[in-house]
């Protein structure tokens, strides 16, 4: 079983989103972590970049496959985890802590309404299994 925090929010696509007042941190999952396997490569946006919902805003590679990081919710790119591109299996040992890839400034808390809290995420997970 995953790894599934509930003070998170949580998309179809695997990525999670902690909102933290007008920004939010992005990430993937601990199930998108161990489904890739032993990540090799991170690519992430520049900060200033805008995202539309579920835009790609990055690639995640791993010894099996690569994979679009897709935006949960739109907004600006304010920060991002320059740690990554030269350690990028910190993804693997801490996906939702010092493996954040990127914080962005929300652009419409509203679209929060449409993520997966911790346990409809947990369900989505097992309906995959």
């Amino acid at each position: 079983m995953s790894n599934i925090p509930v003070d998170l929010l949580y998309t179809k696509d695997d990525e999670w989103i902690r909102v933290e007042g007008d920004e939010g941190v992005v990430g993937i999952t601990d199930y998108a972590q161990d489904s890739l396997s032993d990540i090799v490569y991170v690519e992430l946006p520049n900060v200033g970049d805008s995202f539309a919902m579920g835009a790609p805003f990055g690639v995640v590679e791993s010894v099996k496959a690569a994979a679009d990081l897709n935006m949960p919710i739109s907004g600006e790119i304010v920060a991002v985890n320059d740690r990554l591109p030269d350690a990028p299996e910190i993804v693997n040992s801490d996906p939702y802590g010092q493996g954040w890839m990127a914080r962005l400034r929300i652009a419409d808390k509203g679209q929060l309404q449409s993520l997966m809290d911790a346990a409809a995420y947990s369900a989505y997970c097992d309906s995959r299994a």
